[in-house]
């Protein structure tokens, strides 16, 4: 009580935080005058000028009122908008390094010009982050025009630029690109053989545009680049033809949990099979150093013990063809992962396919935590404060609208069956069209989508096309077209460009628009439509100018104008959610379209107790307190009760994800404090011209290793192990050195040993320096120490991702497997640079010079992967990122769409799954020539 009476003297925390800025926004309003009356050359040589100022030693908050008056100046000249008062602010936040929620229309595109402008003047880049390539390239274009006025550079970085043009486009002031495409080209510049090949900067400054997508929703699942693994087929065949010889007292089988273990009995017998064979180091299957084969062991158990031919799959022309459970068809081309579908094909002993190995993976946690200074802005993000601090140590401030908010939030309709619920909606949607009101559906998925278009159907409306310009003016062009002909449109968040432009019309009067959740994101729907961009997409064959100044523009703007009146007395627009999301934050987003820049609008969510959400509380006690109440069918109960309930079960819903969120994290921070460590000394042996200090220090640090093995500290030279080092000298440093006569010498000691091994080991190596030329010779330990560095550390990742999936069996013995990854994933990070030592001397021993192929330089080929948390499906389809146009095997090309000819599939090469078919169809491919006959 005593907090609400606060409140209410003082206002909220986030109140006064807002105040806080008032002054330096009376500040910049006061310097309007003064910059309004420079002429355009006065306002760009501002910019020369701020930049003087710096370079003299005053700060980036020194000049932030002049700064921000003259970006607002700017984008009132070559746009024709004024940053409103809250929109500084909402920069002003940004430049603090803080997220800034903003409701929808409120101009967060605008707002970031301001921030972007005043630190680019620093010269070390600003990075502008949207959700995809279609927001990446309009706004960079859009507000490209700003800094270009006031002499700034901006680049873009989209999917399909090669390394010269993404080098330009990060060496400019301002660059806006994907979250995607950045976390790519940091792992590629970190695979890459010279300084001068990569791409990016230092990561100096990012605004995050819809930052609770990218940092919330997206970080659920890391960036992978992936490559094929050298054939391996041997390895599995031989640990397949063990599991035959397992009787059923060695192993335990969970068919439900779907789960298959070795008892202690099939352990031993594995064992023993195993070190017979060489597959075992050490001692046990339990060592540190086998967890790649017990992973191994523990795919193949499961092939055969839990998976069942023309089951769960099917083997067809040399194959091993995936069945998908629910539906019962073959999926062609899908591939279980983690070795799997290899146990599968060593089992039915068909062709073994290479297994894809991650070359190297960040989640976007870990690269966002980079930058020097991180910001963002959405709509939606107080819902995940939490998590933006405690993760991100990004605190969360709510912007006020520039105009009061005038949308009405109905109480949810709650009803007992889908059926009901859906049956209401209808009625809702034909309702409104009768009024000329626009309606936007929000669905939680692509398959909600098309089963409320079914229903649609059979109701007599159509599924209208949108993508052709000439279709949707000749629906909407009349004033009352719209409302006549029932017809809506369907979003799935896949066709970006074209959902940007019909998200953008359905504020038209009687317009229906079925969307999921991410579908259209970033584009603002205005009641009436927008004008500009149906002018673009209608009058397409003149340029910019032209296109604005033709009179079809002008009828189009009074048209659109006339549209938008009889939007609002119609209420605005109407969002519709067809259930609650388990995210309270994702409804906030669907909420958020409607009543923008105080325009009237309505929202209200249908529910059934057959939603999700409504099962995890309990709806069997609801629905028969329902029942005695007397709700009949058809019947809906509005309450708020209902709606704080939601929401509590929302908030449970929200902290465990978080938590698993949280928990994933923790377990990326140790690997990625070993990549940090990587990346880092590769990028100095890079830089070093000479790095034969390096090369010396570690074969000295190899022989000592060599020898403390081999002879013990104090002991006696009849307890040395004198054959076993001969043997090792000679295997890792191939010189047959007299170490059994350097034994039996008087009063010999192991340091005098260690010391004329290592001076016959420089020996050789200054014998190959003098033969080859030291330029030579240093180009060739630098390449040697990369690439065995780069080979390690991808044998290291595979071998810390099979840790990470069986360290969690620890927790039934009590111990912490977090704790237990640590320590082991240590061990593994020491042997790697104890390998490293070892292969690096190896090599440079044994080294003999060829010339040099213009083939060695170039980077493996590459996959990129980041799976969809939501559907589970790969959103890049294995999109390449290879300099190189074959796969290791130089049987699957690369082939760039404009050499494929539709009407020969042999010169289609690698088409990816989710790609519409070369031949034309419209289909994906997956869908056309990509299926079996």
């Amino acid at each position: 009580m005593l907090g609400a009476v606060a409140r209410k003297l003082f206002g909220s925390a986030n109140e006064r935080r807002i105040r806080s800025y008032q002054p330096r926004v009376k500040a910049i309003n006061a310097l309007e005058p003064e910059v309004a009356a420079l002429s355009d050359e006065a306002l760009k040589a501002r910019t020369a000028d701020f930049k003087k100022q710096l370079a003299e030693g005053k700060t980036l908050d020194d000049i932030l009122e002049p700064a921000f008056a003259t970006v607002r100046e700017a984008a009132k000249r070559v746009l024709g908008q004024r940053h409103f008062d809250v929109q500084l602010i909402g920069g002003m936040i940004l430049h603090e390094g803080k997220i800034a929620e903003m409701k929808t229309g409120e101009g967060k595109t605008l707002v970031a010009t301001a921030p972007v402008y005043l630190n680019a003047l620093a010269g070390r880049g600003v990075h502008v982050v949207t959700v995809n390539d279609y927001l990446a390239k309009r706004d960079a274009e859009w507000m490209g025009k700003v800094y270009g006025f006031l002499g700034l550079s901006t680049g873009i970085i989209v999917h399909g630029l090669d390394d010269a043009e993404r080098k330009a486009a990060y060496e400019c002031d301002v660059t806006y690109a994907t979250n995607n495409e950045l976390g790519f080209d940091y792992l590629r510049d970190n695979m890459k053989y010279r300084p001068e090949d990569m791409v990016q900067r230092d990561h100096v400054f990012a605004i995050v545009d819809e930052v609770d997508s990218i940092l919330v929703d997206e970080a659920r699942t890391p960036l992978i680049i992936s490559g094929p693994l050298d054939d391996r087929s041997e390895f599995y065949n031989t640990i397949d033809s063990y599991i035959p010889a397992l009787d059923k007292s060695d192993y335990e089988v969970d068919e439900k949990q779907r789960t298959v273990t070795l008892t202690e009995a099939g352990m031993e017998k594995l064992e023993q099979r195993l070190r017979t064979a060489g597959e075992l180091k050490g001692e046990s299957l339990y060592d540190v150093e086998n967890v790649s084969v017990v992973h191994h062991v523990n795919q193949a158990l499961r092939a055969h013990k839990l998976f069942q031919r023309d089951k769960d799959y099917i083997v067809r022309n040399g194959e091993v063809v995936i069945i998908d459970e629910f539906t019962g068809r073959m999926m062609p081309g899908r591939r279980y992962s983690e070795g799997l579908h290899q146990a599968l094909e060593a089992k039915e002993h068909v062709a073994i396919q290479p297994e894809n190995q991650t070359l190297a993976s960040i989640t976007f946690q870990n690269y966002f935590r980079m930058y020097d200074k991180l910001a963002g802005m959405t709509g939606t993000a107080l819902t995940e404060a939490d998590e933006f601090m405690d993760i991100y140590g990004l605190e969360v401030l709510e912007v006020p609208t520039n105009k009061p908010l005038a949308r009405i939030d109905d109480h949810d309709e709650v009803y007992r069956s889908q059926v009901e619920k859906y049956r209401a909606i209808i009625t809702l949607i034909e309702d409104c069209k009768k009024r000329g009101q626009p309606v936007l559906v929000g669905t939680t998925s692509i398959e909600k989508s098309e089963q409320l278009a079914d229903m649609l159907r059979e109701a007599g409306w159509e599924a209208h096309d949108f993508s052709d310009p000439n279709a949707f003016a000749a629906l909407y062009s009349g004033d009352d077209g719209a409302t006549k002909k029932k017809v809506f449109a369907i979003l799935n968040a896949r066709y970006h460009e074209q959902e940007a432009f019909i998200v953008s019309q359905a504020g038209v009067p009687g317009a229906v628009t079925i969307a999921t959740n991410m579908a259209g994101r970033g584009t603002d729907i205005q009641l009436g439509g927008n004008a500009d961009m149906r002018i673009r997409q209608e009058i397409a064959d003149l340029d910019g100018d032209e296109r604005d100044k033709s009179p079809q523009a002008a009828q189009i703007r009074e048209q659109v104008s006339r549209l938008k009146d009889k939007a609002l007395a119609a209420g605005g627009l109407f969002v519709l959610g067809t259930e609650r999301h388990e995210s309270r934050r994702i409804d906030n987003q669907l909420r958020g379209r409607s009543g923008r820049q105080g325009d009237p609008g309505h929202s209200k969510f249908f529910l059934s107790l057959e939603d999700d959400l409504m099962r995890i509380f309990g709806s069997d006690r609801l629905e028969g307190m329902l029942t005695k109440l007397g709700l009949k069918e058809n019947e809906a109960i509005v309450h708020p009760w209902i709606n704080k309930a939601l929401e509590k079960a929302q908030q449970k819903v929200e902290a465990r994800n978080f938590d698993i969120r949280k928990n994933l994290l923790k377990y990326d921070d140790v690997m990625n404090d070993q990549r940090k460590v990587i990346f880092e000394q590769r990028l100095d042996l890079m830089r070093d011209e000479h790095v034969e200090d390096t090369v010396g220090d570690m074969r000295h640090q190899v022989i000592d290793d060599l020898v403390g093995k081999h002879i013990p500290e104090n002991a006696y030279p009849e307890q040395w192990d004198v054959d076993g080092l001969h043997e090792a000298v000679n295997h890792v440093l191939t010189l047959d050195l007299p170490v059994r006569d350097w034994a039996k010498e008087e009063g010999i000691a192991d340091e005098e040993v260690k010391e004329r091994i290592k001076r016959a080991a420089d020996e050789w190596m200054a014998a190959k320096v003098a033969k080859w030329g030291p330029d030579v010779m240093r180009y060739v330990e630098k390449s040697v120490l990369l690439q065995s560095l780069d080979h390690l550390w991808r044998e290291h990742l595979v071998m810390l991702e099979h840790l990470r999936q069986v360290v969690g069996l620890r927790g039934y013995a009590q111990r912490d497997p977090l704790n237990e990854y640590k320590a082991e994933g240590f061990a593994l990070f020491e042997g790697m640079v104890a390998s490293l030592r070892e292969a690096v001397t190896a090599q440079l021993m044994r080294v003999e010079i060829v010339p040099p192929s213009a083939e060695e330089s170039q980077l493996p080929y590459m996959e990129a992967h980041h799976v969809d948390p939501t559907t589970g499906e790969d959103e890049l389809a294995s999109q390449s990122l290879s300099a190189t146009a074959t796969l290791a095997s130089g049987n699957t090309a690369v082939v760039e769409a404009a050499a494929r000819d539709p009407k020969n599939p042999a010169t289609w090469g690698k088409v990816g799954r989710n790609e519409l078919c070369p031949c034309g169809s419209g289909k994906k491919y997956k869908h056309c020539h990509g299926q079996y006959a």
